[in-house]
This record gives C-alpha cells, sequence and structure tokens, in this order.
C-alpha cells in the first residue's frame, strides 16, 4: 500500500483542496474500486509564519524542516509539500529527509513542454514571482508590477485569514484577466491560495 505523505497547513484551507483534489483524481483515473483502494494519505499540517513582504533575505522556517522530518520518520513512500514559495528551498529541503519530495517546479516544467507553452503570468508571494521558482528557458514571462504583486501578496493573506474572501478573489481574477489580454497563454497560479480562490473559475481565453 502507498503511503503518501502531505506536508500542508501553508495554509490549511488549501491543503484541504489539495486533499479532495488527490482523491478525485484518482477516482477519475479509475483506480478506486472499492475503500481499500485508496492510498494511506498523513497530512502534516504545520503553523508556519508567512514571511513578511518587507523580507529581503527569505530563509526556510525551522517549521518546515520539522514538519518534513516528522513524515519521514513516519516512513511514507513520498511527500508532497502544498505550498509553492518553500519549493524555492527544494535542494535544502530534500537534504534533511531520505524520502522522495515531489519537485514542483520540474512538475511544472513537464506540464508546459507538453501543452507547448510558450507565455505564461505567474502569480503568487511576491517570493515565487521575483526568484523566478517558475521562470524556464524558452518561455516568456509577462510579470506583473510592483502594485499587484503587493495586491497579490494581501490577497493571499487576506484570504488565508478569512477577510472578506470575495473581494481577495476579485483582486487576483482582475490581475489574471489583464495579463490573458496582453498575451499570457497561460496563468501559473503559484500560491496555493490562489488555487483554491480560482481553481474553478472560468477566466477568459
Amino acid at each position: 500500500m502507498v503511503r503518501i505523505g502531505v506536508l500542508g497547513g501553508i495554509g490549511p484551507e488549501a491543503t484541504g483542496e489539495f486533499y479532495i483534489k488527490l482523491i478525485k483524481r484518482l477516482q477519475e483515473r479509475g483506480l478506486i474500486k472499492s475503500n481499500v483502494d485508496y492510498p494511506q494519505i498523513i497530512i502534516n499540517s504545520i503553523p508556519a509564519p508567512e514571511p513578511s513582504i518587507e523580507a529581503c533575505d527569505l530563509s526556510i522556517d525551522p517549521f518546515y524542516v520539522d514538519g518534513l522530518k516528522e513524515l519521514d520518520e513516519i516512513g511514507v513512500d513520498f511527500i508532497v509539500m502544498v505550498c509553492n514559495t518553500i519549493h524555492l528551498f527544494y535542494d535544502e529541503l530534500q537534504r534533511s529527509v531520505r524520502t522522495p519530495i515531489i519537485n514542483l517546479r520540474e512538475e511544472m516544467k513537464k506540464t508546459l513542454t507538453k501543452k507547448g507553452i510558450k507565455s505564461v503570468t505567474v502569480l503568487g508571494t511576491p517570493w515565487t514571482i521575483k526568484m523566478g521558482l517558475y521562470k524556464f528557458e524558452g518561455i516568456e514571462e509577462l510579470r506583473p508590477n510592483e502594485d499587484e504583486i503587493k495586491q497579490l501578496y494581501d490577497a493571499i493573506h487576506n484570504f488565508n485569514r478569512g477577510f472578506e474572501k470575495q473581494r481577495q478573489t476579485q483582486v487576483v481574477r482582475r490581475i489574471c484577466e489583464k495579463y490573458i489580454k496582453e498575451g499570457a497563454e497561460a496563468i501559473i497560479l503559484g500560491c496555493t491560495e490562489l488555487a483554491v480562490m480560482l481553481g474553478e473559475e472560468d477566466l477568459p481565453r
């Protein structure tokens, strides 16, 4: 039986969304004949603090490393980190545990290549955008400006704490629509909260 480790809580609502989507994907692929066909899924939802937008030297919070080590000690087959920003430290985090961690950056690269995407806009935390987590050779990036990056940060933070969630979604949707009109072939929702906000949205093409 496969045992999947999930490092979540970053934030918890996005972790719940990931869990539901994982279950649905298994069902859609015809892998589930009865309840015993589901994998064992162990979620470690950690209360890791968000870095301040003023932080110019982003570093790994011990919560992340400790959370991964707890899953490693349990003995899972692989780990999924339900957070985009911490994948900036993928190599360092992987060195902290024996269990393989799925590399979200590499999976994104495979998806964009398979679909022949040539231009993208990455929405996410300031660090995910500015440090180029999803910047790939041969793919043009239409990058949000500084004001939009600040709007995204505020929307993510406010949504995660449950403040005026519909308003936060509207802010993000407006930025998405702008860059689709400017020629982005794909919008990368490079933050798990954004995937919760817009995961089921019907954006213009």
